[in-house]
């Protein structure tokens, strides 16, 4: 087929390497414009950039896509057979949906309903869940919304973050996509509608995400949303005024260790091991920390150079 792929970030490259290796014909790669990126804020180009770039596919990277009639007469001119659109970024207009014959197909990390919005793998984990998946879809106006072409689940595991799922899932999910296509062409795939009263959100991370909550969340749940808020918002709270970030914790278990019954947030120190009460007296242990302006140490090294004693609160 003729296609126009539309993506930005590393997890959309396997489904064009995908795209590619299946042999059809991308027309052009719609990315986001080159921007500054890390602490050097060195202007870098977008991985879909580069590499449609590299297999020799034309790239676009225009600033607004909604009204802008040189950009859509572009595209009206190589008529794709379908649009393929993962993390792209932006809203796809209405001409743009109803332009392709076969229509706008995104792949979606998360097993929609649940998780419409722009960060389903953060809080797929954040909120616990134990399966998650891809979902190939038809793109309509609404968020996420639109028609299932393709579903497969995958098992997330205890011990993994956003950072190792978001790989994961990438990979998964490329083939899906050439999958739909084929369905799609062949009639074997037929779209069928979301069951909207299931249908659960996953807005856009903020930074107070990554706050702990310790009157408002087990240790259990803080821990789950460490492992969602990776590489960011992270986890943090306050120490004496100052920012404090746990860049590892886990949950610590209560009756072993003969902990007393704390008001959320209280910490307990013993035999160099941070342990925090949170809510329904469950107690987390801060394996690394990090006080604002300080490095990142271990926590019997932190408590070494740290003043953090018994009785004190964080938050």
């Amino acid at each position: 087929m003729k296609l126009v792929f539309c993506g930005t970030p590393r997890f959309a490259v396997p489904t064009l390497e995908a795209l590619i290796e299946a042999g059809h014909e991308i027309a052009l790669a719609i990315t986001q414009p080159d921007r500054p990126v890390g602490r050097a804020q060195e202007v870098s180009a977008p991985p879909v950039k580069q590499t449609a770039l590299a297999a020799g596919i034309p790239v676009t990277q225009p600033d607004r896509i909604r009204n802008n009639a040189e950009f859509r007469a572009q595209l009206e001119s190589i008529a794709p057979d379908a649009i393929v659109v993962v993390a792209y970024g932006r809203i796809i207009p209405p001409w743009m949906l109803t332009l392709p014959r076969l229509g706008c197909i995104n792949l979606h990390a998360s097993l929609l309903p649940r998780y419409r919005g722009a960060a389903p793998i953060q809080w797929a984990i954040a909120m616990g869940e134990e399966i998650t998946g891809n979902t190939t879809m038809l793109l309509e106006e609404g968020l996420d919304t639109g028609p299932i072409l393709m579903q497969r689940a995958l098992i997330i595991r205890p011990e993994q973050t956003a950072l190792d799922l978001f790989d994961e899932m990438a990979i998964a999910g490329a083939p899906r996509v050439v999958q739909t296509l084929d369905g799609l062409e062949s009639g074997t795939i037929r779209p069928k509608p979301q069951n909207h009263a299931g249908a659960t959100l996953a807005p856009l991370l903020n930074r107070d995400d990554g706050r702990m909550k310790f009157a408002e969340h087990t240790a259990a749940q803080i821990r789950n949303r460490w492992r969602g808020f990776q590489p960011w918002p992270g986890a943090f709270t306050a120490l004496e005024g100052k920012k404090l970030i746990a860049h590892k914790l886990s949950v610590a278990h209560g009756p072993d260790l003969d902990l007393p019954t704390s008001m959320p947030g209280q910490v307990v120190v013993r035999d160099e091991r941070v342990l925090v009460a949170c809510a329904a007296n469950t107690w987390l242990e801060l394996l690394e920390l990090q006080l604002e302006g300080k490095k990142r140490l271990a926590a019997a090294e932190f408590l070494r150079g740290t003043h953090l004693a018994t009785g004190m609160r964080l938050g």
